[in-house]
């Protein structure tokens, strides 16, 4: 869970501060709505008329609030569902926001026999996001940034979980590093949700609600396509994958998106975008586990490996990082265990 319990000082607070916005002539009662991994939490409140609002409560995040409020503004104009902010305290970090729903696409997706049409709802909103979202005024998603996440990996899992200094990850990996940062340096740059993933996209009326998009940057084209289909709970066969990906190619050409014109290229990319993004998530949960004391997030590493065999499996120039990252982390070779479990 996260470090404030359900049921604090702080919470009293909030329902005081969400009562005053509502106008109701009782309290609203709180009830769990979600927690992530960092302080943020959320609450539902159920209304006397039958209708529900989600307060969320960010101690300390002036300006991840602040960014929620206005990315919100931007993704709805660009016809995305996404919550309406009915009220604001930047300074205390509370937002008043309208109710999505309980059910998310991480939920869902787990219990269809036919998961086709969520993805595709989710393709056409990215599309749709990454058409007319403006990115100015949007943190750059560049070869620095890029560059610090997969320090994660050097720096924590392979440290913390393997036993390998960061001095030795770093050199052995310098060469590949840099290949894979010059080949996401070279795709086009578009709206960025970075946490494009199931469990923020909330299965309701239109589909889907997007939610969590306070980080969201200029970035690489594909790297919100990859988070949607190589999730860290959820795993897709790649026949599915291909599919889905190439309903998204041909809509995002025909919208406008800077895509490569080509398929093939624009897999190719994907898979470069999707080893960066493999490690630094590896590196963020050996963070989480030894530095934050969450050790479960490290329970679904071996999928994040698995994708880093399939990543190489379809891209051969992928091959020399991958090989060197699974023999610093002691795991299988890319033959053995290929497919994600």
């Amino acid at each position: 869970m996260n470090a404030l319990a359900w049921d604090d000082a702080r919470v009293q607070m909030a329902r005081e501060w969400a009562w005053q916005q509502l106008g109701t002539a009782q309290r609203p009662t709180l009830a769990p709505a979600a927690a992530d991994a960092s302080s943020r939490r959320y609450f539902r409140i159920e209304l006397p008329d039958g209708g529900s609002r989600i307060l969320m409560d960010a101690p300390e995040q002036t300006e991840s609030v602040a960014a929620f409020v206005e990315i919100a503004e931007r993704l709805i104009g660009a016809g995305v569902h996404a919550p309406r902010i009915e009220a604001a305290d930047l300074g205390r970090g509370l937002l008043l926001l309208t109710d999505l729903g309980r059910l998310t696409y991480l939920q869902a997706l787990q219990d269809d026999d036919e998961p086709q049409p969520l993805l595709d709802a989710a393709v056409d909103a990215l599309v749709r996001a990454q058409a007319a979202v403006p990115v100015r005024g949007l943190p750059a998603y560049d070869e620095p940034r890029l560059r610090r996440e997969l320090e994660l990996f050097t720096d924590w899992y392979l440290p913390c979980c393997c036993g390998v200094a960061a001095a030795q990850a770093r050199r052995r990996l310098s060469a590949s590093l840099e290949d894979l940062l010059q080949r996401i340096a070279a795709q086009s740059r578009a709206f960025c949700h970075r946490d494009y993933m199931p469990r923020n996209l909330m299965v309701c009326t239109p589909l889907p609600g997007v939610l969590d998009f306070q980080d969201a940057v200029a970035g690489p084209v594909t790297y919100d396509a990859v988070s949607l289909l190589r999730d860290a709970f959820i795993s897709w066969p790649r026949e599915r994958e291909v599919a889905t990906l190439q309903r998204y190619h041909r809509r995002a050409l025909a919208a406008g998106v800077p895509v490569p014109g080509r398929f093939e290229r624009f897999w190719s990319d994907c898979q470069w975008m999707g080893v960066q993004r493999h490690l630094k998530v590896l590196g963020i949960f050996a963070r989480l586990a030894y530095r934050d004391g969450k050790p479960h997030y490290l329970n679904d590493a071996p999928r994040f490996f698995a994708y880093l065999r399939r990543a190489a499996a379809d891209e051969p120039g992928l091959e020399p990082l991958v090989d060197e990252v699974l023999t610093l982390a002691g795991e299988p070779g890319r033959v053995a265990g290929a497919e994600v479990s």
